[in-house]
């Protein structure tokens, strides 16, 4: 059964963020350079503009992101789940 927040969710993907995002290659080549700005503390979104809308449509663009934020923050990724 689908709920209110999974059809929120699907929507989101579908209709895209609705604002400038860069694509998985941008994001490939400037996800550094976020996380560097974000973790001094900065604004990663006015340093490179559209990346967070791609990372909230992209589901391996996140893991990524999620995975570099927690080798150079010192924290743990997340555990990766079995398909």
């Amino acid at each position: 059964m689908t709920t209110a927040a999974d059809r929120d969710r699907i929507l989101a993907r579908l209709l895209g963020p609705g604002r400038p995002e860069v694509t998985c290659e941008e994001c490939f080549d400037l996800l550094d350079s976020y996380v560097e700005v974000e973790l001094a503390g900065g604004h990663p979104d006015a340093a490179v503009p559209g990346l967070r809308a791609h990372l909230h449509g992209c589901p391996a663009c996140h893991e990524d992101y999620e995975s570099l934020l927690a080798f150079v923050g010192g924290r743990r990724p997340p555990p990766q789940t079995q398909a």
